[in-house]
């Protein structure tokens, strides 16, 4: 698993401090050449892997790179899934039957709906959960996606829902179906990590809030090393600048030294600050070593 990645948040005017600056955002990326220079600035920056959602724009940004293969090689996506915006728009547009429909996986169109028939009616959560991923992964198709993420509204409402066998369910699905790692999103990774361990997931990819500040860390920095040091996994630091509320050098600092964490991913918008990113991890990560 590559040490930095690159988010999508600031895409789509997710900013947890200032609403105006999320607001800037929003009307920024609306024009689809602004993400793709940003991108390029990652990619040109040696960040190669791509943590995002299944929002409609992410598809357009897909099929951008998809005819533009020669100059984007190496680079790879890491969806997570549901977005559930998208599915509530579409119910709104469509219907709970038409929004069905446009999201069913273009292949085996008669096997997708009877497996959701058989999910709606027996509430069968297996037949749910692939129906629903095989559908987000449809913009996918051919490229590498070694993780694939479930997203935090899913994974902790199962969590608080106490449903610990979905979480073996997706794994299973996601691993056979794609040959790709099942990632979790959590805003509690203290309560995570151990229903994952008894749901049989050894060492699992697990996104969540890490930084200086504790913010969004339920439980509190304690309670997050202590909980990697029973249920070890992959975890990966997102929201290390607590959303601007820490200097970034200092920020990261503290979070390279964090030894639990095995990736970071951040979000940003020029080529400025993701070279200087990009650059203060790798410093701090190189201080660590030779320490």
């Amino acid at each position: 698993m590559d040490r930095i990645f690159f988010g999508d948040n600031q895409f789509f005017g997710v900013n947890h401090m200032s609403e105006e600056k999320a607001r800037q955002q929003q009307m920024r990326f609306q024009d689809l050449d602004a993400i793709m220079a940003v991108l390029r600035n990652a990619y040109e920056a040696g960040v190669t892997g791509f943590m995002c959602t299944t929002h409609e724009r992410i598809g357009e940004v897909v099929q951008r790179i998809r005819h533009d293969r020669q100059n984007w090689d190496g680079f790879y996506f890491l969806p997570g899934m549901p977005y559930a915006h998208k599915y509530a728009n579409a119910v709104t547009e469509h219907g709970y039957l038409g929004a069905l429909k446009q999201f069913l996986p273009k292949e085996g169109l008669l096997d997708a709906a009877i497996r959701g028939g058989k999910a709606i009616a027996t509430k069968d959560i297996q037949s749910m959960m692939t129906l629903l991923v095989d559908a987000e992964m449809r913009m996918f198709d051919g490229f590498d996606t070694p993780i694939i993420f479930l997203q935090n509204i899913v994974t902790d409402l199962l969590l608080g829902l106490g449903m610990e066998e979905a979480f073996a369910v997706f794994a299973k699905h996601v691993r056979a179906r794609y040959g790709a790692e099942p990632g979790f999103f959590t805003m509690n990774l203290p309560m995570l990590l151990p229903v994952l361990h008894r749901a049989g997931l050894e060492n699992p990819v697990v996104c969540a809030n890490v930084n200086k500040l504790g913010f969004r860390m339920s439980g509190g920095i304690e309670a997050y090393r202590d909980a990697c040091d029973r249920y070890p996994a992959k975890v990966i630091a997102m929201s290390v600048l607590a959303s601007g509320a820490i200097p970034a050098a200092e920020a990261i600092e503290w979070v390279c030294n964090e030894t639990y964490v095995q990736s970071i991913v951040f979000g940003a918008s020029s080529r400025t600050n993701i070279a200087s990113t990009v650059q203060l991890i790798r410093q701090f990560d190189g201080e660590r070593q030779s320490a």
